[in-house]
């Protein structure tokens, strides 16, 4: 492929390029690149936030560039500081496999497990000896980390930072030693940690890598990064009609990320939507179904995405629901019982308890269909479930545990 196409692709969605006149060299070089993307295995399920960085690896996979999959089995054990307002806890190396062994079961989903280098950074910064910590902290300087904005905020707050966190970037910095990498991939909220891999490549003697940061995925709410904490989150191992029921519910524009960022669709496809959603001739409806089946296939296969877009469109015909809702996240306690009054109060319909008993004295609640007439009526909370009030009135239930 031509560097004009290969560039396209590889812009596709990126945040930034660091940079791209670096990037344009190494492309020229003529041979495979090494692109690097780390992973610490600190949990065992990935959601759709987190199959960006997967996707561009993919294109680079396509593009017949050489994956270095890097498993932080090593500084796992640390854990990423990005963003942490604390000190992580330490992983065990058992919790680092069993999640480990989940993780790439996942990712495999995306990328061509035969046309990786699954890497594990144990293997040589497990035998790096005391002679070699202090080589690399030699490269590095203490006021260089401290610029580092979440390290400065925590010394500010008088809160904790551990030696071994000041570490971490200079050891997922070696990684990129190592490896000689030539392009490292990553969220937006890994810039210090990459620009730190450029510095300890260059003091070790070798051209930096190329830095492609991508967009933090937003979350159904369309508000906040997808997270699972925050019940926002569509993880790869949902089950299909809720996936395909989620990606229904996020607004038109959340959806021409997604196609963006998490999915298959060419260039020139993804352009025709763009232009066809901004000037209002098509229904965005209809691109919501291709964007939710594609990604329900990907995930489950085609037999399971056809099948969630049977059930749903036959759930809201069946209803007379129209066929796109706004979404909300209802926060409840695990400890107590979620009831209806303050469940209509969440949904944003009303602003106090007064008001939901109004409405539901007058008949005008349903979930799921059914007209709710008990006061105290308490809510199994079904992801998908959804709240009519009167006759205009819908919103998709989704939930979060406080």
């Amino acid at each position: 492929m031509n560097l004009e196409n290969q560039l396209k692709i590889i812009e596709r969605g990126s945040a930034e390029i660091l940079t791209k006149e670096e990037l344009i060299k190494k492309l020229q070089l003529g041979r495979p690149l090494n692109i690097k993307f780390g992973i610490d295995p600190t949990a065992p399920d990935i959601h759709l936030g987190h199959t960006v960085p997967l996707q561009k690896l993919k294109q680079f996979q396509d593009l017949g560039h050489n994956i270095q999959l890097i498993v932080g089995d090593y500084t796992a054990m640390i854990g990423d500081p990005s963003g942490r307002s604390e000190t992580r806890p330490m992983l065990t190396t058992e919790q680092i496999q069993k999640n480990l062994q989940s993780y790439t079961t996942q990712v495999y989903k995306i990328l061509s497990p035969e046309k990786i280098n699954v890497l594990y950074n144990s293997n040589w910064l497990g035998k790096f000896s005391s002679t070699d910590f202090l080589k690399l902290a030699s490269k590095y300087t203490v006021q260089q980390l401290l610029q580092r904005r979440d390290f400065n905020k925590r010394l500010n707050e008088n809160k904790p930072l551990s030696v071994t966190e000041l570490l971490y970037p200079l050891l997922v910095g070696y990684d990129s030693v190592h490896l000689e990498s030539d392009i490292e991939i990553g969220g937006t909220d890994q810039l210090f940690n990459f620009m730190t891999s450029r510095a300890i490549q260059e003091a070790y003697g070798q051209a930096p890598e190329v830095i492609i940061t991508l967009p933090l995925l937003e979350g159904i709410d369309g508000a906040k990064k997808m997270s699972k904490s925050l019940g926002n989150a569509i993880g790869i191992n949902d089950e299909p009609f809720n996936t395909y029921g989620r990606l229904m519910s996020i607004s038109d524009d959340l959806m021409v990320k997604y196609f963006e960022l998490i999915s298959d669709i060419s260039i020139d496809k993804l352009e025709n939507i763009k232009k066809a959603i901004e000037k209002g001739t098509e229904n965005p409806m209809e691109y919501k179904q291709q964007l939710a089946r594609e990604i329900v296939q990907k995930y489950h296969g085609l037999e399971a995405a056809l099948g969630a877009e049977e059930k749903f469109n036959s759930i809201h015909r069946q209803r007379n629901l129209p066929t796109e809702i706004e979404s909300v996240i209802i926060t409840y306690s695990q400890f107590k019982d979620l009831e209806i009054i303050p469940l209509i109060k969440q949904s944003g319909r009303v602003k106090s308890n007064s008001e939901a008993r109004r409405l539901i004295q007058q008949g005008g609640v349903k979930l799921n269909g059914e007209k709710i007439n008990d006061l105290n009526y308490q809510v199994f909370p079904q992801e998908g479930a959804i709240l009519q009030i009167g006759k205009n009135y819908f919103r998709q239930l989704y939930f979060k545990k406080e």
